[in-house]
C-alpha cells in the first residue's frame, strides 16, 4: 500500500530533512514506485507538487528534495496503487477548496466495494477510492456547515463520523489539511514525532543522513511530523491508536 507524511509546525518549516528518507522509499527501501506527491500550504495558497513516475526516478522530487520550501502544513504521498491505473490523476495529494480555502488529502489503505455517487459538488477526477472518499469528506462538511468556516472544535465530531463510516469499508489511513490544522486518522499504521527543545539530531532509516535539528531551530519551534511508519532509528516515534483521529495544530496534537 502507499505510505504517508506529514509536518505540521507553529513557524515556517522546511521538509527536506524527511522528505528525503521518505521518497527513497519510493523505489529505493520500498516499493511505492507508482507515483508520488507533496503538498506546501503558504498563507492562502498551496503549492502542489505530483508525478506519476517513482519518487526516485522523478525531477519534480529531486527539486523538492533540494529546495527549501517554509510551511506550517504539508502532506505528501508515495504511492502503491490498488485502485486506478499509474496515472497522473491518480495521484496524492488531491486538492479541493471549501470555504475559501484549500483542502488537501492523501490516503493510505483500500477501500473495498466502495461505489459512492458522488452526486454532490464534488466529484472525482481519476478512478481511486481515495479521491472519492475525500469527496465525500468535503460534501459532507459543506452540508453540515454551508455558510462559513465552523471551528475546529465543530467540525472534528463530524469529521470523525464520516470518517468511521468510511473506514467500515477497509483500510483508512489519511492526512487531511486546510493549511491550519493537520488531521491524521490512522486504521493500521501512523506515528508521529513532536520535535520541541532541547533539540537534538536525528537519524534517518532511509537514507544515512543525520541532521542537527540545534544548529536549525530556535528554542520556541515547534513541529510534528507524522508518516506512515518512523523516519528516523534514534527517535521515539509516537504510535496512532488504530480507529484514532488526532488533529495537530502548532506543531503538537490537540486535545478533544
Amino acid at each position: 500500500m502507499c505510505q504517508l507524511l506529514g509536518m505540521n509546525c507553529n513557524v515556517p518549516t522546511d521538509i527536506c530533512f524527511s522528505f528525503e528518507g521518505f521518497s527513497a522509499r519510493g523505489g529505493r527501501t520500498d516499493v511505492h514506485q507508482d507515483g508520488w506527491g507533496i503538498a506546501f500550504f503558504e498563507g492562502l495558497g498551496c503549492r502542489l507538487f505530483i508525478d506519476s513516475k517513482p519518487a526516485i526516478a522523478s525531477p519534480v522530487a529531486e527539486v523538492v528534495r533540494r529546495y527549501p520550501i517554509h510551511s506550517t502544513n504539508v502532506i505528501a504521498h508515495i504511492r502503491k496503487a490498488t485502485q486506478g491505473e499509474i496515472a497522473l490523476e491518480n495521484c496524492h495529494p488531491f486538492i479541493r477548496e471549501l470555504w475559501g480555502r484549500y483542502w488537501v488529502f492523501a490516503h493510505n489503505g483500500n477501500l473495498e466495494n466502495f461505489n459512492p455517487e458522488c452526486a454532490g459538488v464534488y466529484k472525482p477526477v481519476g478512478k481511486t477510492d481515495s479521491e472519492k472518499a475525500f469527496c465525500l469528506i468535503l460534501e459532507k462538511l459543506r452540508k453540515s456547515f454551508p455558510l462559513n468556516k465552523p471551528s475546529v472544535t465543530d467540525i472534528y465530531p463530524v469529521l470523525n463520523e464520516i470518517t468511521k463510516t468510511l473506514a467500515d469499508y477497509g483500510i483508512f489511513n489519511y492526512l487531511l489539511s486546510d493549511g491550519e490544522h493537520l488531521f491524521a486518522h490512522c486504521s493500521t499504521n501512523l506515528h508521529y514525532i513532536v520535535r520541541q527543545a532541547p533539540f537534538a539530531s536525528a537519524h534517518s532509516i532511509d537514507e544515512d543522513v543525520t541532521v542537527d535539528f540545534r544548529e536549525l531551530t530556535k528554542e520556541d519551534d515547534r513541529v510534528a511530523v507524522i508518516a506512515t511508519f518512523p523516519l528516523t532509528d534514534n527517535e521515539v516515534w509516537t504510535q496512532i491508536q488504530s480507529g484514532e483521529l488526532l488533529v495537530f495544530q502548532d506543531g503538537c496534537p490537540v486535545n478533544f
